[in-house]
């Protein structure tokens, strides 16, 4: 795992890592991955690329110079993408000791588009669809006539801002943006300036894919300001941000993942339950559905591979499809973009109705308000890959 560890985001890097290790453990109680020569446990090892990117690349080198075959990392689209063009280069240069890409937050829908690789996989819904999935809410919220668009300057922040933009035009034209801003990649320790902007504009509603303390510090200071819009976030749902709103947030903050808390499913709550068995502190409640659903594609395709080759593994992992406590998915072999369901939440107290659990310990929690199937959620590609085969 090359992640930041350390500096802005390292509470999002501490979480993803809770989850690949729990994943991990769990394919290793079952006996490892299964081979021919007998099962084999599967091992994770952390690099802290502190969230930078030549951090990253320096640290790819010392993961595979390791013995690292298969590359997990995702808390940024920007390091993602260097990542990507690396493992190219060293896989053609190094034939005998290629390795896998497995994403599983980075969302630039370029990776899997216009800078898809035969190496790279992503397992996240990439942002335009879960832009899309967003937007199946808003174009039915008539008390939205007017949005603020607000959004981290880099790739992955620019490209959410571009796609809400095209998509109001398509869905809503007749929701009027009052703002559209970029602000620097967790850099901004004061966002009263931007809170004040964004109430002074009249918005009903802001559109944002800021994670970590660019959504936390941005939510507290348009509370503080006295706004009483909605949020329509990518990451509302964890790591401070119901806690840092509280009770204004009722109603008013919508997320979209790939699966809450409270999907309502017995198989579901299930796996909730087990994950804050395993991880009892509220502080460390942040689970991914997606992330386990990669470590199982990964164990399912290295036993159908019988090796851990790469070049193997990765035609078996673009045949991949898994049911892991009710949550499908399947990688889609055009463009290694995995499709799976995806479902929007609104923020609610705990106890009310659809909101068995909150998050964080803070008393509130998400209930589901819609949910997509795969075909739903489903976007064409414009990949041309390269491949190896």
């Amino acid at each position: 795992m090359i992640e930041g560890l350390s500096g802005g985001n390292a509470n999002g890097g501490e979480a993803v890592l809770r989850n690949l290790a729990w994943a991990v453990e769990r394919v290793n109680a079952r006996g490892g991955v299964k081979l021919a020569g007998g099962a084999r446990p599967l091992v994770l090892t952390r690099y802290d690329s502190k969230g930078q990117i030549e951090e990253a690349l320096s640290t790819l080198r010392s993961a595979i110079d390791d013995g690292a075959q298969f590359i997990v990392q995702g808390n940024s689209s920007a390091v993602a993408a260097a990542l990507i063009d690396a493992v190219s280069k060293h896989n053609e240069r190094e034939p005998q000791r290629r390795v896998v890409f497995l994403n599983y937050s980075a969302v630039d829908p370029a990776l899997t588009n216009e800078r898809c690789s035969f190496w790279h996989f992503r397992f996240d819904a990439h942002s335009d669809m879960r832009m899309a999935a967003l937007m199946q809410v808003l174009k039915d919220d008539r008390s939205v006539r007017s949005a603020y668009l607000i959004g981290q300057d880099y790739s992955f922040g620019q490209s959410v801002l571009r796609e809400a933009r095209r998509q109001l035009g398509v869905q809503r034209p007749d929701v009027h943006i009052v703002g559209d801003e970029l602000h620097p990649l967790l850099r901004v320790k004061d966002f009263a300036p931007y809170a004040a902007k964004i109430k002074a504009s009249g918005a009903d509603a802001v559109i944002t894919g800021n994670f970590s303390n660019d959504l936390t510090l941005l939510v507290k200071a348009a509370r503080e300001a006295g706004f009483e819009g909605k949020f329509y976030t990518f990451y509302g749902n964890a790591l401070g941000a119901p806690a840092a709103i509280g009770d204004a947030g009722t109603g008013r903050i919508v997320a979209v993942a790939d699966w809450l808390p409270n999907v309502p499913t017995p198989q579901s709550e299930a796996f909730y339950q087990s994950f804050r068995q395993r991880f009892p502190n509220p502080a460390d409640d942040y689970v991914h559905m997606r992330m386990h659903l990669m470590i199982e594609a990964l164990a399912q395709a290295i036993e159908k591979a019988g090796s851990t080759e790469a070049v193997p593994v990765v035609l078996a992992l673009e045949k991949a499809s898994v049911n892991f406590h009710g949550q499908r998915g399947a990688m889609r072999a055009a463009d290694h973009q995995f499709q799976q369901s995806l479902v929007v939440g609104v923020m609610d107290r705990q106890g009310s109705p659809g909101v068995k659990f909150d998050v964080e310990g803070s008393g509130f929690g998400f209930r589901v308000i819609r949910q997509l199937g795969p075909a739903q959620a489903e976007l064409p590609t414009s990949c041309k890959m390269v491949r190896f085969d």
